[in-house]
């Protein structure tokens, strides 16, 4: 891997999607074209015992969208991107910093060099199991909803009135709201009053970035002692502070603070934009986060990896 050195002047920066991204189909043109991406398919399948690859091609799409699933399946989709774009010679230069969104940043850590491909599966398929049984508290369901067109001190305190908590600034005009489902929707209402433009339930199986995470984040905590991390090569912007780490030891807190605490996406950008980065790829399904580089930083250029591939 290039070290954290050799990529402090480059203008690139490397981004990896979170959960709902996924989609029946994916990955199916990267195992048919590339060899290694073919490869980290079937290390998938083998790593997590059962088939992985046919689930991303062929679905069943209720099965892919369970949170114990979708999560490896990123993953392995995101790894196998970056292998693909090596391998067709589409990545011209090292990048400066790597960033993910929530779950992406497992993918991050794996570019890095920070996480074997192996252990980062089975680090987010536990991840996923663990957010997955967190989905009620009480018998009463939780959930998650993105508010548009509200600014973030006026939303801060509907949530906090209202007893749910910011999840995700995704973008400028576009923020994350996640709790119990009561509490989410008074939020919802209040939102809608305070004058946002718009206001959308999210189709997840749980309050993520919530308070309600903390009891399955010492779950994840006590797993994560099996598996080995790594100082990074490649300086991630981490969700948490949107700052730059490289210390093992931080990676491994961070990873564990992220699963109840706010996605910094708005303010991780900012950093890197003002560290002179310019151009960013979206490595892995979609192009969300192409979508929100552009939102944040109208001046950046932002090109998801399955147009590179094409």
């Amino acid at each position: 891997m290039n070290s954290a050195l050799s990529t402090q002047h480059s203008a690139l920066a490397f981004v990896f999607p979170g959960q709902g991204s996924q989609y029946v189909g994916m990955g199916k043109s990267l195992y048919d074209s590339s060899a290694e991406a073919k490869r980290l398919f079937d290390i998938a399948d083998t790593t997590l015992g059962f088939a992985l690859t046919d689930l991303c091609i062929n679905g069943p799409e209720a099965v892919l969208q369970l949170t114990v699933n979708t999560q490896p399946a990123i993953l392995t989709h995101s790894i196998a991107s970056l292998a693909a774009l090596r391998e067709a010679g589409k990545l011209d230069e090292p990048p400066a910093f790597v960033a993910g969104h929530s779950l992406g940043e497992y993918s991050a850590l794996v570019a890095a060099g920070s996480l074997d491909f192996a252990d980062a599966l089975r680090l987010v398929r536990e991840r996923g199991r663990l957010m997955q049984q967190v989905g009620s508290v009480g018998g009463e369901p939780s959930g998650m909803a993105a508010v548009i067109g509200l600014d973030a001190a006026t939303l801060a305190q509907i949530c906090d009135e209202a007893g749910v908590d910011v999840a995700n600034f995704n973008a400028p005009d576009q923020t994350v709201i996640s709790g119990l489902q009561s509490k989410l929707t008074t939020a919802m209402e209040a939102a809608k009053a305070a004058g946002a433009k718009r206001v959308l339930p999210l189709s997840v199986s749980a309050a993520f970035h919530s308070r309600l995470m903390r009891e399955m984040a010492d779950d994840l905590a006590q797993f994560m002692q099996s598996i080995t991390v790594r100082d990074a090569n490649i300086p991630l912007v981490n969700n948490v502070n949107a700052a730059p780490v490289s210390d093992a030891a931080a990676i491994r807190s961070g990873l564990v603070a992220q699963t109840y605490s706010p996605v910094q996406w708005v303010r991780s950008l900012e950093y890197m934009s003002a560290q002179g980065v310019t151009r960013f790829i979206e490595i892995g399904p979609g192009k969300v986060l192409a979508g929100l580089v552009r939102r944040t930083l109208p001046n950046a250029e932002a090109t998801p990896s399955e147009q590179l591939l094409g």
